[in-house]
Parts: C-alpha cells; structure tokens; sequence
C-alpha cells in the first residue's frame, strides 16, 4: 500500500501540514503519521484558531467503534485520528505504512505544553476531577513556567443543561485557549469534541487517562512495557475493578478480528463494519 503524497509523514518540516490521510482498522478510522508531523499540524491549526478535534486512538477506541456505527462516525468525521496504541501502530506497519509511529496522548501532550509555552500559544483543560485537574495545571505550570493556561474546568458528572453547556463554551471562547486539551474519557470526550467543533474557536485534543498521569494521581507503564504493547496490563493493575471488563471485552475480539482482517478473510471499511 504506497501512502499518498499528501500525507503527513511526508510533509516537509516548516511546510504548511495537509489535511491527514486515513487507514481503517476494523472499519474504524486512523491516521499513519509521526509525532512531528501530528504536533506541526495541531500548532497550524491552533494558531488559525481553526475549530478542530483530534482522536488519539487505542484497542477501545477501535472495538467501541466497530460496535458501534454512532462512534464510527465520529471517528470518521473527526479531523485528526493519531494512532496512540502500540497494536495499531504495528497493524498500521503490516497494511503497509512503514513509516507510520505511535504517537501517544502523554508523550505529545507533555510536548505541545512545551511548545506552546515557547511559542506562546494559549491553552485550556477540560474534565477530570476539580483536584485532578488541579494538580495537572500546577504540576505542568511547574515544569513550563510560560505556559500559559487561560481556562481549566471539571465539568460536573451528569449531562449538562443546553444553558450550562452554552456558558461553558463561551468561556472557553473568550479565555482565547487555542488547544483545548479534554479528559472526559472515551467515548464520552470524543462524543463531546464532535458536537462542539464549530463552536470552541481551538484545536480539541481527546487524550483521556493523561490527566491522571500527569496530574501524578496514577503512574505510567515503564517504557520497556509500553514497547510491548502491554501498557493495558499495566493500567489494569493499576484500576482492576474499572478495567477489567473493558479489556476482556475488547482486547481478544481485537486480536481476533485484525488477525482476519490482515489475512484478508474479512474487509472492514468506513462505516460498513460487517462487509465481507
């Protein structure tokens, strides 16, 4: 499979980033990229202050899509699906995107706060616990002195009024933060960033458990495991009882499912999940 002159891994470092490409794995959508590119074109973006979301795509992510056309099509529609999990990196390389990274919400989060620290792109955190977030916007301010964070909430844990929700993005807009970092969890963050693109004037990143991480509430697997494409086990230890059925729903059908689709037993595309 040749990837396509557009695409971000072969952009041009300083050249204006394209619209990303996109692959399928179980119907459900990603983008072959680079952690370079994927940062060059979060800041393009940012600094139009063009209303954008980014899916940073794991295992759940993939199976909570083939399970569900609804999130698929939020996956599709979405403007950036960066390929987070060490698996779909490896399915990534398999279907012929040699080049193709895996590119992690921690990892490029801790970078962007950097980059906009030095650059002095404005940015907001949205979700988690009041402390959670907190002690992120604390400990990230202690390690980037110039960052400047101009909006950080903890939503309540119940849907929102439509009045609630109307005073929330307006404040966001108005704050001027250009990436809006969101840790609502999938799929909820990722449902939340498809129904305010258009309204929140910045860039939404959906990176989840990045929160706890880096807030210091939990702890990320040593490299070595996460080289292994087995940081699950480690956040299964880490919160058994939330986890486990999550990964014992998801984790075995995945390997299952891309083994026959890599053989070409099954072909999953877009939105038609069941094709064959």
């Amino acid at each position: 499979m040749q990837i396509r002159q557009n695409h971000p891994i072969n952009t041009p470092r300083g050249s204006k980033p394209q619209m990303p490409d996109r692959e399928y794995i179980l119907g459900g959508r990603v983008t072959p990229s680079t952690q370079q590119a994927s940062m060059d074109w979060i800041f393009e973006n940012a600094k139009a202050q063009r209303s954008k979301y980014v899916c940073f795509s794991t295992v759940h992510m993939i199976m909570e899509a083939y399970d569900s056309s609804d999130f698929r099509s939020i996956l599709e529609e979405a403007d950036f699906v960066i390929t987070d999990g060490m698996p779909l990196k490896w399915v990534l390389n398999l279907l012929g995107h040699k080049k193709a990274e895996r590119v992690t919400a921690p990892d490029v989060s801790l970078l962007l706060c950097e980059r906009a620290a030095n650059e002095g792109v404005p940015v907001g955190f949205y979700g988690a616990s009041p402390e959670t977030i907190e002690n992120l916007v604390k400990n990230l301010k202690a390690r980037y002195p110039k960052l400047n964070v101009v909006y950080h909430l903890s939503p309540p844990f119940r849907p929102l009024t439509p009045e609630e929700d109307a005073k929330i993005v307006a404040e966001i807009n108005a704050s001027g933060a250009q990436i809006l970092f969101m840790g609502l969890g999938c799929p909820k963050q990722e449902r939340w960033m498809n129904t305010h693109r258009g309204q929140v004037n910045a860039v939404m990143l959906g990176v989840g458990a990045t929160f706890d991480w880096h807030a210091g509430k939990n702890k990320r697997a040593p490299q070595w495991v996460q080289n292994l494409g087995m940081e699950w086990f480690h956040r299964l230890l880490e919160e058994p009882k939330r986890l486990w059925k999550r990964y014992l729903n998801t984790n075995p059908r995945f390997v299952g499912l891309v083994t026959l689709q890599l053989l070409g037993l099954r072909k999953f595309s877009g939105l038609n999940k069941a094709n064959s």
